[in-house]
């Protein structure tokens, strides 16, 4: 139950957590994972993708083509003005809900 529990939250949080990596600038998807990979969030290419896309037509990210100096063009996204308002929003509701659940911790 422990690992489901895990997975769980994880899923509803990859949608922040991808507007934090990208937050700080445009980033290209291998960036994102690479982000998620160091905060201990392994998520795969399959996995990435299709959240990407939906958050493009939300209208929360952007993307824009750059020349890769090893290969094709690369597709780097970046936060829209509403990913970025949803940004905050969601950074003010985790840190209320952390202090929330701080105090039911003691």
């Amino acid at each position: 139950m422990d690992q489901e529990a895990k997975a769980q939250l994880r899923k509803g949080l990859l949608e922040y957590c991808i507007l934090l990596a990208v937050g700080n600038g445009k980033a290209y998807a291998s960036d994102i994972i690479e982000a998620l990979k160091v905060a201990d969030l392994i998520i795969v290419e399959g996995t990435l993708y299709p959240l990407l896309t939906r958050m493009k037509n939300n209208s929360l990210l952007e993307y824009s083509w750059q020349e890769s100096p090893s290969g094709p063009p690369r597709k780097y996204y970046a936060l829209t003005p509403q990913g970025k308002a949803l940004k905050q929003r969601l950074d003010k509701t985790w840190d209320d809900l952390i202090a929330s659940v701080s105090l039911l911790r003691r």
